[in-house]
């Protein structure tokens, strides 16, 4: 499965492809950023974005897209472009009629790392270690968008594990933080 990892944000919106095969593998495909210039009209940012996404869109002809969820910041204004971008994103892969999975930033942590309150340094170096490249994936942006499209990639593993697949360490603890969630909402 091919999936567009996509890190919305108006200044720098990370993007990253990768392949995820049946034994839950990740293979690198493509990363960067899609950038737009802080003192251009919003419209022409939002335009740039949305060229951006479709141009990566018809390159490597995803079958899934997986999109940071917008989560509440302090700054109003970073959290609208970010919502801006992230709408863009959903309108792009909804017109391309591919699925699309929105995953908190703990989440992705999660699935990564083991640990959902894990730093950017932390997510980059195992998104490095699971792809198998020489470097940290620069600028973060890029290596969050990677992030997201491997826990896009990996949401199938515990039916897989459940056929007899092993999952990774990092899989293992995602799996075991989505049961403790799940038992938490059952309880209240």
């Amino acid at each position: 499965m091919r999936i567009l990892g996509i890190d919305p944000g108006l200044t720098r919106c990370g993007v990253g492809v990768v392949e995820i095969d049946a034994g839950r593998r990740a293979r690198f495909v493509h990363a960067g950023v899609i950038r737009t210039p802080a003192d251009d009209p919003l419209a022409q940012r939002l335009r740039a974005v949305s060229t951006g996404i479709r141009d990566l869109l018809a390159e490597f002809a995803p079958d899934a897209v997986a999109v940071e969820r917008v989560f509440a910041q302090h700054n109003l204004r970073t959290v609208m472009g970010t919502a801006q971008a992230s709408g863009i994103a959903l309108a792009l892969a909804a017109e391309h009629d591919l699925p699309v999975g929105l995953h908190t930033p703990s989440e992705v942590k999660a699935a990564i790392t083991g640990y959902g309150a894990a730093d950017k340094p932390q997510v980059g170096a195992m998104v490095m270690r699971i792809l198998g490249l020489d470097s940290i994936p620069k600028p973060a942006d890029a290596a969050d968008a990677l992030a997201l499209a491997i826990c896009h990639g990996w949401r199938g593993a515990p039916a897989a594990a459940d056929a007899g697949g092993a999952l990774t360490p990092a899989q293992a603890a995602w799996r075991a933080a989505e049961r403790s969630a799940a038992n938490r909402r059952v309880a209240t």
